[in-house]
């Protein structure tokens, strides 16, 4: 997401869709700084895919409530746009 940024000029992250690929012991012990990494970008939704793994979802979920999203299989999104007014 901060490679996102840079490359995009755009402070602001609307979603984060996808893996964190935090699953098994090799990766559990950088859940922490992982959360609070996506903590700092605050994106607005966070839904996190099955390779995430549970432990990493439940910590999201727990720190990020207003953003987190539970998906599964056929989940789908719609964004729109808002219109903005110029002021």
């Amino acid at each position: 997401m901060k490679h996102v940024q840079r490359v995009t000029g755009q402070p602001k992250v609307h979603a984060f869709i996808g893996g964190f690929h935090l699953t098994g012991g090799l990766f559990e012990p950088i859940i922490p700084a992982t959360v609070e990494a996506l903590i700092s970008i605050n994106p607005d939704y966070v839904v996190p895919g099955h390779c995430t793994g549970f432990s990493a979802a439940r910590e999201i979920a727990a720190r990020l409530p207003q953003a987190f999203i539970q998906s599964s299989v056929g989940t789908s999104f719609v964004f729109e746009k808002t219109p903005t007014t110029g002021t």
